[in-house]
């Protein structure tokens, strides 16, 4: 695929050597036919013959004017030939130096993502197309982090806002309601516990999908084995090999994500299963034994308020794609596959992103 530069050059060194080229050959073809009419006016003086030489040459000035007119051509093809390679070089130099700004543009676009998007072109340089075209799209992001800004804010005053009144309704219940009308009281409780894990998975969901507002150096193998010390079942084994890795993000959505990893590992499993937990080389797999994924649901996985092999009270569907999102909002690649037999393995690909293993924060 050929660039905007070397079409951009192309089209200089084109019409460059179309123009020289043009004008060589209109100053060889004038100087040819003025010659021609300077030669054919001279009168032609005669020549005494020599005693025993045949006087059967004729003049020589014909033949020298047109050994200067080949030696003219020839070096107007060789100064085609150089001016051909100075005008692709020079045409490579100009199109680059008029493509810098783009190239700028392109580069901070390539850059920006909800966490970077204080960062402006901020192009320098006459008021021109490109200029404008840098001032515009300046502009877009001063809207766009004016908009990002006011979801975050959004967000925050939310989580106050829908928690209290969750943490309010939870201690009426608790203390207003006797233990004797217990199949009631433990319904609402259910129910107020379900709505709170809902608004928190809602909340870190949107976090996630924001971006990290700050980064510092976690120990991922740290934060790993806290879950799985935190994480238990009679009726699951867990098995695990870990080795040191380092993460430049947000400790506490790192924590969300192994814990919903683990937490799916281990509720959509058998009575008996397993579930495998590695992380080598920056590289996090959870695998399991369970019921069989159908591949046509595999592209439900990681979307919101999608469930497979559970009901709306055993969880709200919003586990994996948490964790989707918080691994984009680290900048790791995620991806699921299904195990031979039922179950399913997820991977979470860390390794493209690594900070030095020190200041960590777990």
């Amino acid at each position: 695929m050929t660039t905007v530069r070397v079409r951009l050059t192309l089209i200089y060194s084109g019409l460059f050597l179309l123009t020289s080229v043009i004008l060589l050959v209109t100053v060889n073809l004038l100087l040819s036919q003025a010659l021609d009419r300077r030669i054919a006016g001279l009168p032609v003086a005669p020549v005494a013959p020599l005693p025993g030489v045949a006087n059967d040459r004729p003049p020589r000035l014909p033949e020298l004017v047109d050994e200067v007119i080949s030696y003219q051509w020839g070096v107007t093809a060789l100064t085609v030939g150089i001016l051909a390679l100075v005008s692709v070089v020079v045409g490579w130099l100009v199109a680059g130096r008029i493509l810098r700004p783009i190239h700028r543009i392109t580069a901070t676009a390539q850059r920006l993502s909800l966490s970077t998007l204080h960062e402006r072109i901020a192009l320098v340089g006459p008021k021109d197309e490109l200029k404008e075209l840098a001032d515009t799209f300046d502009a877009m992001l001063d809207r766009l982090e004016r908009s990002v800004e006011g979801q975050r804010r959004f967000i925050a005053n939310a989580s106050h806002e829908l928690r209290t009144p969750l943490a309010v309704q939870r201690a009426a219940i608790e203390i207003g309601l006797p233990e004797d009308v217990g199949e009631i009281r433990d319904k609402l409780l259910l129910h107020n516990r379900r709505t709170e894990s809902l608004i928190d998975a809602l909340l870190v969901l949107a976090q996630a999908e924001h971006g990290l507002e700050n980064r510092v150096p976690v120990a991922l193998d740290q934060v790993v084995r806290l879950v799985l010390a935190e994480a238990g079942s009679d009726d699951v084994t867990l098995t695990t090999r870990i080795e040191p890795f380092v993460v430049e993000g947000d400790p506490v959505l790192l924590n969300r994500l192994v814990t919903n990893l683990v937490d799916n590992a281990v509720r959509y499993n058998h009575p008996g299963g397993t579930v495998e937990m590695t992380l080598t080389h920056g590289v996090l797999t959870v695998a399991n034994t369970g019921p069989e994924v159908p591949r046509e649901r595999f592209g439900d996985l990681f979307e919101p308020f999608r469930r497979l092999h559970t009901t709306r009270e055993q969880g709200a569907g919003l586990g994996l794609s948490i964790v989707s999102s918080i691994a984009k909002a680290h900048e790791a690649e995620v991806r699921a596959s299904p195990n031979p037999g039922g179950g399913l393995e997820v991977v979470v690909d860390f390794a493209t992103h690594r900070p030095s293993y020190a200041d960590i924060q777990v």
